[in-house]
C-alpha cells in the first residue's frame, strides 16, 4: 500500500537547522509532484515548497532562500533542508504526493518546533 513517510523533525534553536526525509512507497514516485506542507496550532495547513517531477521547484516567500527541497527519486524521497529556522516554522511539517488526475496521498507529518 502507499506509504509516506517523514522524519527529522525536533526541537531546535532559532537560528538552528533541521533536514526533513520523507520516504514513499507503493506508488511510481518518480512521475509524482511532491510538496511539502506544515499546520501550525489554529491556523490553515499550507504549502511551503514543491517540486515537481521534472524537477521545477517553488517555494512559500516565507522560506525563500531559508529552505530547499529535493529528491531523489533512485530512493524514494524528498528532502526538505530548513536553515536558520525561526519561531514561527514551528508547525507539523507533512510531505504529500499529487499528480493530475490521481489521488494525492499524504504522510503523518513530523513536529518542527523552533525555541530557546
Amino acid at each position: 500500500q502507499v506509504q509516506l513517510v517523514e522524519s527529522g523533525g525536533g526541537l531546535v534553536q532559532p537560528g538552528g537547522s533541521l533536514r526533513l526525509s520523507c520516504a514513499a512507497s507503493g506508488f511510481i514516485f518518480s512521475i509524482y509532484d511532491m510538496g511539502w506542507f506544515r499546520q501550525a496550532p489554529g491556523k490553515q495547513r499550507e504549502l511551503v515548497a514543491a517540486i515537481a517531477s521534472g524537477g521545477d521547484r517553488n517555494y512559500a516567500d516565507s522560506v525563500k532562500g531559508r529552505f530547499t527541497i529535493s529528491r531523489d527519486n533512485a530512493k524514494n524521497t524528498v528532502y526538505l533542508q530548513m536553515n536558520s529556522l525561526k519561531p514561527e516554522d514551528t508547525a507539523v511539517y507533512y510531505c504529500k504526493a499529487y499528480r493530475r488526475g490521481r489521488v494525492d496521498y499524504w504522510g503523518q507529518g513530523t513536529q518542527v518546533t523552533v525555541s530557546s
